[in-house]
């Protein structure tokens, strides 16, 4: 059975959070709320853990897992990060933003493209999240909550609040309850490992990046 945590959205309870970053440290895997959906996440650092992320998930070590930094500056330790990508990312971050980049080799290579080397990373605009990354001292992994079926379908995607969390809690060590909904919204993707920025997904913010890039091309 999970361990649920009621976490203030903007005064998370240091305690709470120092449980959470010990639990996750030992392995645990948790649900908790981002500034997109709820995500499904763990330390990555701790393999068995990405490992039970991705039975979760269903994906194989072909397809790449999202991350979650703390800041910009906290990026580039995991990430080559050209002075064009610098300066979109910074118009960008913090947000519901996930950028495609070369991977450094701090990167596990279960985490990773295999074949491109490259890695998704997110600074997201929340404030529980962020707290919980500066708390642990390592990266996130953020896959989105909504979970295939056998038949590759989507059964918790349009689930109320309460039944979302009393579906996913059999699966998971932790949930961070911050009252706030699933959500539906999924992050935009944006490709930086080119001169030329490419859109891989559009999701939330799409609008006023689709804005901006214009402006700036």
């Amino acid at each position: 059975m999970a361990t649920l945590y009621n976490i203030h959205p903007q005064n998370p309870q240091k305690r709470s959070l120092e449980e959470i970053v010990t639990a996750l440290r030992d392995g645990a895997i948790m649900l908790y709320p981002t500034d997109t959906v709820y995500a499904i996440g763990c330390d990555m650092s701790v393999k068995s853990a990405v490992q039970r992320v991705r039975q979760l998930k269903q994906l194989s070590n072909d397809k790449p897992l999202t991350f979650l930094c703390s800041s910009l500056s906290n990026i580039s330790h995991y990430a080559w990060v050209t002075d064009h990508a610098y300066r979109i990312m910074k118009r960008l971050i913090p947000g519901p933003y996930t950028f495609v980049l070369p991977a450094t080799k701090l990167v596990p290579k279960i985490v990773m493209n295999p074949k491109r080397k490259t890695t998704g990373i997110r600074v997201p605009q929340h404030q529980v999240c962020l707290e919980l990354l500066q708390a642990l001292g390592n990266p996130i992994i953020s896959t989105s909550a909504h979970l295939p079926d056998e038949d590759g379908e989507f059964p918790t995607l349009d689930l109320e609040r309460s039944r979302f969390f009393d579906t996913l809690e059999p699966l998971v060590d932790l949930i961070i309850d911050d009252s706030s909904d699933p959500g539906h919204q999924v992050s935009t993707i944006l490709d930086l490992t080119s001169e030329k920025p490419s859109v891989v997904r559009r999701g939330l913010g799409w609008e006023a990046m689709e804005e901006w890039l214009v402006l700036s091309d």
